[in-house]
């Protein structure tokens, strides 16, 4: 089995826009796989000009805002670094039975990979009054580049959910059988960088020998 990989534009976001960016990339990809089971629901963004399309199916937003908050968890640990979130759909097959387990693989088959890269917290400072703050920021007028900034951001992203619709729409050939298993979706699961230091590439080739997985070197 062929594992077809999307790697998306990377973004750059301020922090308080990660929530929003991630939200409208993971829910678009999610309903492009949805099995019919799902009842849509338009979602308008809260901070850009963008309606995107959720399954309006709980168990996958509660799984989808978990691991946007242990992503921005990481995120505030590990400052300065590129980010990536990668979003893989998967076939259970079961393995051939062992004196002490039955082993079940994951034969991936599509995998998406989300990247970021975080811009700092502006630092509040006291100025010489002590009754009031200023925001020192590159630039004098720091809420005019931050508006240029963020419609810049909200163009990319427009590219960023076109190019996910393009990919869809052209990558048909390696979709396995709709399984028998219960869901809105094909099977998937979103892998954030690890809490320690090392690379995300490294732990997505642990996972993958764990796994038992092979074509993901393709």
């Amino acid at each position: 089995m062929n594992c077809e990989v999307c790697n998306l534009k990377e973004l750059d976001v301020e922090h308080f826009e990660m929530r929003e960016v991630l939200r409208c990339i993971l829910h678009t990809i999610v309903f492009h796989k949805a099995l019919g089971l799902v009842r849509p629901r338009d979602v308008d963004s809260e901070i850009f000009e963008i309606t995107y399309v959720q399954c309006g199916d709980s168990e996958v937003e509660k799984k989808i805002e978990e691991k946007i908050d242990q992503f921005i968890s990481w995120v505030e640990k590990h400052p300065n670094k590129k980010s990536q979130i990668c979003l893989s759909f998967f076939e259970v097959k079961n393995k051939q039975a062992t004196w002490f387990t039955n082993k079940v693989e994951r034969l991936y088959w599509e995998q998406w990979h989300i990247n970021l890269n975080v811009a700092q917290h502006l630092k509040v400072h006291s100025n010489k009054s002590h009754h009031s703050k200023v925001v020192v920021g590159p630039g004098e007028n720091i809420m005019e580049e931050r508006s240029v900034r963020q419609a810049a951001l909200e163009a990319s992203l427009h590219e960023v959910l076109f190019q996910i619709i393009k990919f869809v729409n052209e990558k048909k050939d390696h979709i396995p059988p709709i399984p028998s298993l219960e869901g809105v979706s094909f099977p998937y699961e979103i892998t954030i960088p690890s809490s320690s230091d090392s690379s995300f590439g490294m732990d997505m080739f642990k996972r993958m020998l764990q796994t038992g997985h092979p074509t993901m070197l393709s």
